[in-house]
């Protein structure tokens, strides 16, 4: 592999060999594309012509100027970009990424291609090795199991639907080829633009190897500056796109189960919890709403009054959020197959035929949404769903999951010729040679749930453009997180899956997808109540809180365990609406900067290697330390506490002990009712009460909890909840020093608040000498309680 030409214009460099070439691009600052064509000579219509190449995960940017400049007599060209530069050596195509101070990030050891030619489709397999320091830790790489330092495993890129899926299973639900490398605390990120199926070897093979390969022709790549792992996070989702900001119902507690039989079950539910005073706002209905699991219609014996039901659930506060499956019935007469069919809208098989398989229906056949017009037209199917008051959609087996494949091998057969791709079923799932338009399945597999969801983001923000709309999706790809949430599917009642769900969650956090959770106390298998009360406790922090169970495992309601389990299960919903100013500002974030709500405790010591290998405990957001118990049995928690000044704040609000400097491991009591938390020394949280359902998110009541030191920094985003009117983000700034804690409050938006006063509880000072700005102010157990107008705008605190 060389390069014996280079051709320059002003946003676009390409180096060029024999058979391969090498396109340069700076889409954003800090962010390189390299886009590796190893068979050039099978891609390229003529010599020295890349094709165009469609991105499902690149939102369009209009690229930044580069320049070249030659080192080592010629033998190197040196691409610089706004942050980094690329070495390029000439004579083996390698190359070298450096940051904007000259530091090395990442090296190319090789790329190359194999084209295989094969009957009905040509095969290919192209490979990217990076060399990766032993001491390098390698994060991300989406839903994936393992510890948060990915080094040291193998793991394959192709949607499965996984029933159950164990701690070491491979591959799972979604496919995002996105990492983050980690060295003496400087972060860098690797993004494989590519939808075809891919495997990744992080150093397990050969551990100074960082291998990826794809089943396609190229590698789109693309390299990204840190120096921290925030800033590479933000860098990718400004990439790959940010999630929109959810209604903030979505963020309330919600309930599901597959095999909710009736409406009758539906309002049971809704008794539950409400008779038992459980905070709610969310029930999903499964496949058994369904006329014979057609998607789109409603078995009326069990469902008479969708819209009825629909009202009694909003009178209580509660939406109702059905699943949508991508398989369509195969019966004539049923109008969405009808249609389908009528339009081609429908995935053929290699001879041209519909491809015919089964899923719930059956036989089922499946909608391509990889072509504008299908998900056009699949978006629009969500209008009589809504005009009956469903609020939301949740997208399942859409990886898409096939039980069975009645009609994949109608495909020509030639004599003498290599089949290896022919009718070809890799899991429960399409033929690698199913034809979806122009493409095959095995490049577009990935992208499936993708294009599914956008159809329905789409077509829900046509129908209803004045309220967000709310996805939930067990697939997805790079880009997911512009339509849909996420969890992280059919997990069980063990132990183990608790724990793992904390490293799964944070490693799609780094992933650039924050709408994220795991299902409570595990979708399969019979959980105890200290399962319950301990899945609960964790699950109060993810973005997505979701109560789910399988049809054939017991009811998994709060209510169903009984006492003590209960009243511990209700304390902590209520934490959950508690924390909504917080949460809700965290989704805000999400939106703007990319960041997940939770993040792993390296993303802010990122050259601390205990912090790194802490990955059973969290940041929400930035400031509280999370470490919840996820071992059964256990009454004590041991947690590491990062560089810093840490407050305890178990269970939101017990300051229980002095503050604690951090770079130490400690253990924490933990009986059944508590969580250890630690609020870090310049960190706000803002709390508000407790309430059966979300109403808005102005809100009337809010209590700032403030852990004073030299620097304090905060911010509170509110609107109305829903939709896209006025909105008001409130910023927190304080200084401590010469005996004297300063804290200024700043807004910007048009939104008046909704109350008048609000709390403040600063801790770590000593009692106050004078308070100046406040209406009231007590200093109580080391406390110290401020009332202020909601229109405050300086404190001043002489000690």
């Amino acid at each position: 592999m060389r390069f014996d030409d280079i051709s320059i214009e002003s946003t676009r460099i390409t180096f060029w060999g024999p058979r391969t070439a090498l396109e340069v691009r700076n889409p954003l600052p800090g962010v390189l594309r390299l886009r590796h064509a190893p068979a050039l000579s099978h891609s390229a219509p003529a010599h020295r012509e890349l094709l165009p190449k469609q991105s499902w995960s690149v939102v369009e940017h209009a690229g930044l100027p580069l320049s070249l400049r030659r080192e080592q007599e010629g033998a190197v060209a040196v691409v610089v970009a706004e942050g980094l530069s690329l070495e390029v050596t000439l004579a083996t195509g390698a190359w070298r990424l450096r940051d904007g101070s000259g530091r090395e990030l990442g090296r190319c050891e090789s790329f190359s291609s194999e084209v295989m030619p094969d009957y009905p489709v040509t095969r290919f397999r192209s490979r990217l090795s990076l060399h990766t320091p032993r001491d390098e830790a390698w994060l991300g790489f989406g839903e994936k199991v393992g510890t948060l330092d990915k080094r040291g495993m193998h793991f394959t890129f192709w949607n499965t639907d996984v029933v159950p899926h164990h701690p070491d299973t491979d591959p799972l639900y979604q496919s995002i080829p996105f990492s983050i490398g980690l060295r003496e605390g400087v972060a860098w990120g690797v993004f494989l633009d590519e939808s075809w199926r891919m495997e990744a070897d992080v150093a397990a093979e050969d551990p100074s190897i960082l291998c990826w390969e794809s089943a396609g022709p190229e590698l789109d790549t693309y390299v990204i500056a840190g120096p921290m792992p925030a800033d590479v996070v933000r860098r990718y989702t400004a990439l790959t796109g940010r999630m929109p900001l959810p209604p903030l119902w979505s963020l309330g507690a919600q309930q599901s189960r597959w095999g909710y039989e009736n409406a009758r079950e539906i309002r049971s539910v809704l008794q539950g919890y409400r008779a038992h005073k459980i905070p709610l706002d969310v029930v999903y209905l499964d496949i058994d709403y369904m006329e014979g699991y057609k998607v789109w219609t409603w078995d009326r014996t069990r469902y008479p009054d969708p819209a009825g039901l629909a009202r009694e659930a909003a009178a209580q506060g509660v939406r109702l959020v059905t699943i949508i499956d991508p398989g369509v019935k195969q019966e004539p007469g049923y109008r969405v197959y009808d249609e389908a069919l009528a339009n081609d809208y429908l995935v053929r098989n290699d001879r041209g035929s519909v491809l015919v398989g089964e899923v719930w229906p059956k036989p089922a056949v499946f909608p391509d949404f990889t072509r504008e017009e299908v998900r056009a037209w699949w978006g629009q199917q969500h209008r009589t769903f809504l005009d009956v008051g469903i609020s939301g959609f949740w997208n399942d087996m859409n990886e898409p999951a096939c039980f069975k494949v009645i009609n994949g091998d109608e495909t020509f057969g030639v004599i003498g010729t290599r089949s290896v791709d022919k009718g070809r079923v890799e899991g429960p799932t399409l033929p690698h040679d199913a034809r979806h338009g122009d493409k095959r399945h095995l490049e577009v597999h990935n992208v499936y749930a993708l294009g599914m969801a956008r159809g329905a983001y789409e077509g829900l923000r046509t129908i209803a453009p004045e309220r967000r709309p709310f996805l939930l999706t067990r697939a997805g790809s790079p880009g997911i997180q512009r339509y849909s949430a996420v969890w992280t599917g059919d997990n069980s009642s063990y132990w183990a899956h608790l724990e793992l769900s904390i490293s799964m969650l944070l490693g799609l956090g780094l992933s650039g997808v924050s709408f994220v959770g795991s299902d409570v106390p595990g979708f399969l298998g019979r959980p105890t109540g200290e399962m319950l009360v301990r899945w609960t406790q964790a699950g109060v922090f993810y973005p997505l809180f979701r109560n789910h169970s399988a049809k054939g495992t017991p009811y998994k309601e709060p209510w169903r365990f009984g006492e003590p389990y209960l009243s511990i299960a209700r304390e902590w919903f209520e934490r959950r609406y508690r924390l909504m100013p917080t949460l809700y500002s965290l989704m805000h974030e999400s939106s703007q900067e990319g960041l997940p709500a939770l993040r792993p405790l390296v993303m802010y010591a990122p050259g601390d290697v205990e912090a790194l290998r802490m990955d059973d405990a969290f940041f929400f957001g930035r400031d509280l330390l999370v470490a919840p118990v996820a071992r059964q049995g256990r009454t004590h928690r041991h947690v590491y506490l990062p560089e810093g000044r840490w407050l305890p704040f178990f269970n939101l609000g017990q300051s229980g002990g002095e503050v604690i400097e951090g770079r130490q491991h400690v253990l924490a009591e933990a009986p059944l009712d508590t969580v250890p938390m630690w609020l870090r020394a310049g960190g706000a949280l803002a709390l508000t009460e407790p309430a059966l359902h979300t109403t808005t998110a102005n809100w009337a009541h809010l209590t700032w909890h403030i852990h004073a030191a030299p620097r304090v920094e905060a911010r509170l985003y509110e609107d109305a909840g829903e939709g896209y009117g006025a909105s008001r983000l409130t910023r927190l700034s304080g200084t401590w020093a010469d005996g004297r804690f300063v804290l200024e409050r700043t807004t910007e938006g048009a939104l008046p608040p909704a109350r008048e006063t609000e709390t403040l509880c600063v801790y770590a000072l000593s009692e106050p000498r004078e308070v100046l700005g406040a209406r009231e102010h007590r200093f109580v157990d080391g406390v110290l309680l401020l009332e202020v107008e909601a229109g405050w705008t300086r404190l001043e605190v002489k000690l």
